[in-house]
């Protein structure tokens, strides 16, 4: 299947189209985030500590002075980073331990999905904090950490999609033809389990952005230099009755961001399978 069919299904999903344009421009407000802040994350204004939304601080001030808009922009940069490379680490480890799991079997397929299901079985964020402790309390542990909860989902998702595949008549053509394994894998394995692989990336997104955010609000993720959607919301949540907008915009960027990758998702699922759009 093509790019320009997947690409003009995706568009007759309005919700969906209209979520990945939300993330691309999130994308690129997250690249672009030093250059467009109108002050630092960490710069005072002691004269406007704690005030309102404003024409000088478009949604007002911490309790010590700083911009809420420009630390909120700032926090877009942690969450698409953690999101990204959360993907990024299963996509490559997983995926791979999967197809040859599910393709050669065995007693190594075996021991391989008895250790998957053991890490799946625990709850990913409780998993989380015990991952990013072990390592260390900073922002690159926190996406670590998420890389390894995630990567036994896609493992066990490309070992099913692979013993699914490898019963099909081209495959064992090809095998009786004389391919070798990393031939079939390459050219019949992988590009057939890549639709529900993207879909689950993409749902995965959304997750991972969370975990991050909440790691963060437990102190836990992002550390100062880096700004977190969750440390903003654990900041604002102990001065919630009196500056609510501390809390408010955070929580509304990591809901939002969310719902798009969610809804994206389903476009994906039915862009790369119309199938699901008779069931």
């Amino acid at each position: 299947m093509s790019f320009k069919i997947v690409f003009k299904r995706l568009m007759a999903e309005k919700l969906a189209f209209v979520s990945l344009i939300f993330l691309v421009i999130l994308v690129i407000i997250a690249i672009l985030a030093p250059d467009i802040i109108p002050y630092g994350p960490f710069q005072q204004d002691l004269s406007q500590v704690m005030s309102p939304p404003s024409a000088r601080h478009w949604l007002g001030t911490d309790s010590l002075g700083r911009d809420i808009f420009s630390q909120l922009i700032m926090g877009s940069r942690t969450a698409i980073k953690a999101g990204l490379f959360s993907i990024v680490f299963p996509l490559l480890i997983g995926v791979p331990l999967g197809v040859m799991s599910g393709y050669f079997g065995g007693i190594m397929d075996d021991i391989f999905m008895r250790i998957v299901d053991g890490v799946i079985a625990v709850p990913a964020i409780i998993l989380a904090l015990g991952i990013t402790s072990a390592l260390g309390v900073n922002l690159w542990n926190a996406m670590m950490a998420i890389g390894i909860i995630f990567t036994p989902q896609f493992a066990r998702l490309a070992r099913g999609q692979t013993l699914q595949i490898r019963s099909e008549p081209y495959v064992e053509v090809a095998k009786i033809s004389g391919s070798g394994p990393l031939w079939i894998i390459s050219k019949h394995i992988i590009p057939n389990i890549s639709p529900p692989i993207i879909v689950q990336a993409s749902f995965n997104l959304s997750i991972a952005i969370l975990i991050e955010t909440t790691l963060s609000f437990l102190g836990m993720g992002a550390q100062p230099p880096d700004v977190s959607w969750g440390s903003l919301i654990q900041q604002g949540y102990t001065m919630m009755d009196v500056d609510p907008w501390m809390m408010v915009y955070p929580g509304i960027a990591i809901m939002l961001t969310i719902l798009a990758g969610n809804f994206l998702g389903d476009g994906l699922r039915v862009a790369l399978d119309p199938k699901y759009r008779k069931l």
